[in-house]
């Protein structure tokens, strides 16, 4: 099945889309303002107040809402982080400097905050956690640099290798080619795509690694001040690190620079790759060429359709998300406990879709369809465990209860994706009412009287809804278009449109079959 990536770059913002198969999986967009406070990004904040009964503290990195770091966030290795930050300077040497720097014992368990930081103090904070509703960012500061395949860890010395990687021989080999490779002072988590990986690969990954966390020396030891050290990676290029496999079919951006970021990117984390990322300069809309526009609006709404009536009610409250499966017209009486598994199976398979889509987080509740047996149940529950086995974000999926609700927690980093898919009403023009009816007549001869100052026309053609055109033209020498005539001197043809709402009309130029005006009264 095809998975291919499409990137919209457009002013101000990126929109990025995944497909499987032609079907969008996951949609991403973020703007230049949502740039800022994303996660992976490290900066060096101030400490604003310590909270000692909840032993954490809010800390100030430049954002309107204080962040927050609880005590067990500080990271086993917060000593070494702190001495660096306080003695780094213009004067010294950097690398030598980092490189003298002893790794300290580890930060106790039992600790209390108050012993390791004071209001005003400067702290080297990485995101985990971006800003969601009323509260501010979630805070760590152990700081990691995440790669494809390596996440460096500065003041470590300690090698981890994922659990999916099954094989002690290539776990034996990635932890002595690590080990060898790592300067003094640092350690690294071994990611499971580095399995089979060339150490090349893994040599130039683990330099970059390194000169990005390095890049922010300078700038660090000449001000103590409030400011963002680096980027973690841009969302294009954090979503190709995540994602990129063997399965990947093309990638296609309409923008130059970032078409050449990618190509970059990817021909660094996986040599010769490269060639599935195209650039799109096609006359139409990317995302329009690609179907994404059309499914983005049918996906994003509070109601969402599915196979022959059924569909998704989708609510979200400060607590959680819930969501609602609604037959339609699809359960039939003499079948009906086979008829409502067949409906949540399907349900299922479009829920799992809808938090990766949405990147909902936090608690789920989903109100399936009654069925009465056990068996089916279980069936579902099954189900829908296995549909989530793609989902990259953690997560926990619990059976459903006897009142046929299913519980799902998922990890929750950023806000979740919530579109505007409805348009305002041409007739109402989103307010749900409109002009009184009785005035519409003379709301068309306002319409009427400013096309003819604007125009020379002497021969018009108008178009209004039926209901309008029946009252226009009620009395052979007394309706309304009668008057008009008399009154502007000019020839007019009344026409009836069934498609019209009541209070729409078109004016034209006859002789030209210019259209004069389009508008609602």
């Amino acid at each position: 099945m095809d998975k291919n990536l499409i990137i919209n770059i457009s002013k101000g913002s990126a929109e990025l889309a995944l497909t499987e198969g032609g079907r969008l999986i996951e949609y991403d967009r973020e703007s230049d303002a949502q740039a800022q406070f994303s996660v992976g990004d490290v900066y060096l904040g101030k400490v604003k107040k310590l909270l000692p009964s909840l032993n954490a503290a809010f800390v100030d990195i430049g954002d309107e809402k204080e962040a927050f770091i609880h005590y067990l966030d500080l990271g086993v290795n917060f000593k070494s982080f702190d001495f660096f930050v306080k003695q780094i300077n213009i004067s010294k040497n950097y690398t030598a400097f980092f490189e003298k720097v002893a790794i300290a014992d580890p930060l106790e368990k039992e600790g209390h905050i108050g012993d390791h930081l004071h209001v005003g103090q400067p702290v080297m904070v990485q995101i985990v956690k971006e800003p969601i509703s009323t509260k501010g960012s979630r805070l760590t500061g152990e700081i990691s640099i995440a790669g494809r395949n390596i996440v460096l860890m500065p003041f470590s010395e300690k090698v981890s290798i994922s659990q999916k990687i099954s094989s002690k021989e290539e776990k034996a080999r990635l932890s002595r080619l690590i080990y060898s490779i790592l300067p003094k002072n640092y350690g690294a988590i071994i990611r499971t795509a580095a399995e089979g990986k060339r150490a090349a690969i893994l040599d130039a990954e683990l330099k970059g690694l390194i000169r990005k966390w390095e890049s922010c020396w300078k700038q660090l030891a000449k001000s103590k001040e409030v400011q963002l050290l680096f980027r973690e990676n841009s969302r294009v290029t954090t979503l190709i690190r995540d994602l990129l496999n063997d399965d990947f079919t093309n990638i296609y951006v309409n923008d130059k620079a970032t078409f050449d970021e990618v190509c970059s990117y990817v021909a660094m984390i996986s040599p010769g790759q490269e060639k599935i990322v195209h650039q799109y300069n096609g006359a139409q809309n990317i995302f329009d060429h690609f179907d994404i526009t059309r499914q983005i609006k049918g996906s994003f709404g509070r109601v969402v359709s599915l196979r022959r009536g059924a569909y998704l009610v989708i609510d979200h409250t400060e607590a959680m998300h819930v969501i609602d499966v609604n037959s339609g017209t699809r359960i039939k009486t003499d079948a009906q406990e086979e008829s409502a598994l067949e409906v949540n199976m399907y349900a299922a398979e479009e829920i799992a879709r809808q938090l990766r889509l949405r990147d909902m987080g936090g608690i789920v509740i989903v109100d399936f369809i009654d069925m009465d047996d056990a068996e089916h149940r279980n069936q579902l529950y099954k189900h829908m465990q296995s549909l989530m086995e793609d989902d990259r974000a953690r997560h926990t999926v619990l059976p459903l209860t006897k009142f046929g609700l299913m519980q799902i927690t998922r990890q929750r980093v950023r806000p979740a994706t919530e579109l505007e898919t409805q348009e305002v009403c041409p007739v109402c023009k989103g307010t749900g009412k409109i002009g009184p009816t009785v005035l519409l007549d003379d709301a068309l001869e306002g319409k009427l009287a400013s096309v003819l100052e604007d125009s020379k026309a002497r021969k018009l053609r108008i178009v209004v809804n039926p209901v309008l055109h029946a009252y226009l033209s009620k009395g052979l020498f007394s309706s309304k278009v009668s008057a008009w005539k008399k009154k502007y001197k000019i020839a007019i043809s009344l026409a009836q449109d069934g498609n019209f709402a009541i209070n729409q009309t078109e004016i034209w130029d006859t002789a030209t079959s210019e259209l004069l005006c389009s508008s609602y009264l």
